[in-house]
């Protein structure tokens, strides 16, 4: 069957012109799978989003090859409609073939603004539901309804009773599935007018995963209680509670529909087992799962469970980009399990060994992978962010939908996916008021802080600050120019630098200075680097399990939990996110170039001649010579093989650079508290 795809990519043929321009209003060029085809083609593709960083990448990269007699086709996309063609510069025009896409065109019998809210990745099941059941001309309710029905598979007449709501919602939610506002919005009216859910939090559960879960969380021993005594007729709602959310709170947990997704939900850490008085005879029940029994045989099944689970959802080569950041925070909570356990037993030493087994497999999948889609991802739509370069833009509309909204963006230098699992812990212990909304990322290639932090602030590739990638030294500036750019004044604009003690004296960490800095009331931006987390990676010589050690008991000493304090009473929306992981590796040899590298990481070397780097390479075969992509054109990297570093052989380190989940794959968190 033909898909939407088709009828853009038929236009791409290589060799016709060397430059076409192209009206794209709803971004369908930068969908994954078409920005994929169009590169097996062998064009190359960038946005037309501000003039000048367009010009120099045009000028750069394309025109002085096409001087040079090279031949390349260059695609440049324009976000408007095709009249919008005209606007481009004169020698563009002169030079370029014209086309248009638009949703409309591939659409027609649908409503367009109910189309456009959707996930590009999410057209693939609208078209063949488009082409197989060919629905005359729909209005919007009617539109919503058929997209809710065939590509959400939720048809919101048929949910008559509390299990059919819990099996909709935990599908939604545990796939981390994004629905547009508008369908939330249309579920809800059609589940309201139904008059079966009217005491249900509906409006809080049905678009808000972090919500959601937390509502299971809240009935789940209410729950246990009634499983206990339901041999005693007990019916009686149980106060006592302290329930956050309104709605009923006898829940069924025990239906089938709902029980089939409590396992891996225990086991992923969304929700959290509790106490319960009978737990010794539920010990050998489904409910135990839920049950807070010994910490050892608790995170023993925990760790079988994330094992089976992993292995089972190990991303493909097709997967989408949003599969991985799923598959990541399976991953961080089996690695962070895994470092706390001290099991010597024989099945403790079984499971360490699947982990092992394992790793090879995730770092093939994700390598094989990335070389495949990753180039698609930089020019991606920012919301939501699939790169940390995405993120200044995808903040932007969080300020611009509320004139009195400030924003704060905190990067914890070198923070891990799995040490993230190690700081929400702690954080929630020491706050039990804070919620964590939970995404993730891709990092920049190579995974160093000059090129991956450098770019989360500036809010665009490393391609365009070519001057400063050997250095952070611009990122302030990087900052502030950024939201200039979007029309704020730079006294409305903050950057600090600190090393996230909670010492005195500490140049921008000290919190007391954060805290003369926040209290500027004409402040609606501000960037933090917390540097810690990098600072003890540097220093570590107890591998993965020794910075763990150390990340805990740098968050147990209060310092990004005062800092979280002080950014939320000042009314701040708060988002956390890191600059690339880490992960133990093993020494394969120093590269004997001398002086030759640009810069030599333990993970990774970077030159700016390709003959050079390929004769290091003939040294280390299994190196990857990654291109330079959304790189400056001499800036290029030689990675590291599979989990070695460029040491001494077998010397033993905690370095990154790499391309890995760990390193590559970083978290991208929003903080807020309840009482919010």
């Amino acid at each position: 069957m033909s898909s939407w795809r088709d009828q853009i990519l038929k236009e791409f043929t290589p060799q016709v012109a060397r430059l076409t321009l192209v009206a794209d209003p709803d971004g369908l060029l930068l969908e994954e799978g078409v920005l994929e085809g169009i590169r097996e083609r062998g064009f190359e593709l960038i946005p037309f989003d501000d003039h000048v960083a367009f010009r120099y990448a045009y000028e750069s990269r394309f025109r002085s090859r096409w001087d040079h007699g090279e031949e390349t086709d260059l695609v440049v996309v324009l976000r408007s409609p095709s009249s919008d063609l005209a606007a481009l510069p004169y020698d563009l025009l002169q030079a370029g073939r014209q086309l248009s896409f638009n949703l409309g065109d591939l659409f027609p019998n649908l409503s367009y603004p109910v189309v456009a809210a959707l996930d590009r990745a999410d057209l693939d099941a609208l078209y063949e539901a488009q082409t197989r059941y060919a629905p005359g001309p729909l209005g919007d309710n009617a539109t919503k309804e058929f997209v809710l029905r065939h590509v959400f598979e939720i048809a919101p007449e048929l949910i008559r009773k509390p299990s059919d709501l819990l099996k909709v919602l935990l599908r939604r939610h545990y796939r981390r599935q994004r629905i547009p506002a508008i369908l939330d919005e249309r579920l809800i009216q059609v589940l309201r007018l139904s008059g079966l859910f009217d005491d249900w939090p509906l409006e809080r559960i049905v678009p808000d995963r972090e919500a959601f879960f937390a509502f299971l969380q809240e009935r789940w021993p209410a729950f246990l209680d009634r499983w206990v005594a339901r041999e005693d007729a007990f019916h009686e709602d149980t106060p006592g509670y302290g329930l956050e959310f309104s709605g009923p709170t006898d829940l069924p947990f025990d239906h089938d529909d709902v029980r089939v997704y409590l396992d891996n939900l225990f086991f992923d850490g969304i929700l959290q087992p509790v106490p319960h008085p009978s737990a010794e005879s539920l010990a050998k029940s489904w409910v135990s799962v839920g049950i807070v029994h010994s910490k050892t045989l608790d995170r023993r099944r925990r760790i079988k469970g994330l094992l089976d689970s992993v292995e089972n959802t190990i991303p493909q080569n097709d997967a989408r980009h949003s599969d991985w950041f799923s598959f990541a925070y399976r991953w961080a909570e089996l690695v962070a399990l895994g470092l706390e356990s001290d099991d010597e037993t024989p099945e403790g030493e079984e499971d360490r060994q699947r982990v092992e087994t394992l790793r090879p497999q995730i770092d093939s999948a994700l390598a094989t992978w990335v070389l495949k889609r990753y180039a698609g991802l930089i020019s991606l739509p920012p919301v939501p962010p699939a790169m940390l370069h995405h993120i200044p833009r995808f903040l932007v509309r969080s300020l611009m939908d509320d004139p009195r909204a400030k924003v704060a963006f905190l990067l914890v230098d070198g923070l891990s996916l799995d040490q993230w699992v190690i700081l929400r812990t702690v954080l929630g212990e020491q706050d039990a008021r804070l919620r964590f909304h939970e995404s993730a990322v891709f990092a920049w290639i190579p995974t160093i802080t000059s090129v991956s932090r450098q770019a989360a602030f500036a809010g665009k590739p490393p391609l365009y600050f070519p001057a400063s990638i050997h250095t952070t030294d611009k990122e302030p500036v990087l900052w502030t120019q950024f939201w200039v750019d979007q029309g704020l004044k730079q006294h409305e604009v903050a950057y600090a630098k600190g090393p996230g003690d909670l010492s005195a004296g500490q140049t921008g960490g000290d919190p007391d200075r954060i805290s003369d800095l926040l209290a500027d009331t004409r402040l609606r931006v501000v960037g933090l680097v917390v540097d810690k987390v990098d600072k003890i990676m540097h220093g570590m010589e107890l591998g993965t399990a020794g910075m763990h050690n150390q990340v805990r008991q740098w968050a147990r000493q209060g310092f990004l939990r005062h800092l979280l304090e002080l950014l939320l009473d000042r009314g701040f929306l708060v988002y956390l996110a890191s600059d690339h992981g880490n992960i133990e590796a093993t020494g394969c040899g120093r590269p004997a170039e001398g002086a030759v590298a640009d810069l030599r990481g333990e993970r990774v070397r970077v030159y700016s001649d390709p003959q050079l780097r390929g004769e290091v390479k003939k040294r280390f075969p299994n190196a990857l010579e990654w291109p330079p992509l959304g790189l400056p054109v001499d800036y290029l990297p030689l990675v590291a093989p599979d989990r070695a570093a460029f040491v001494r052989e077998a010397e033993r380190l905690v370095g990154h650079g790499g391309i890995s989940v760990e390193e590559l794959l970083v978290p991208f968190i929003q903080i807020d508290r309840r009482d919010r």
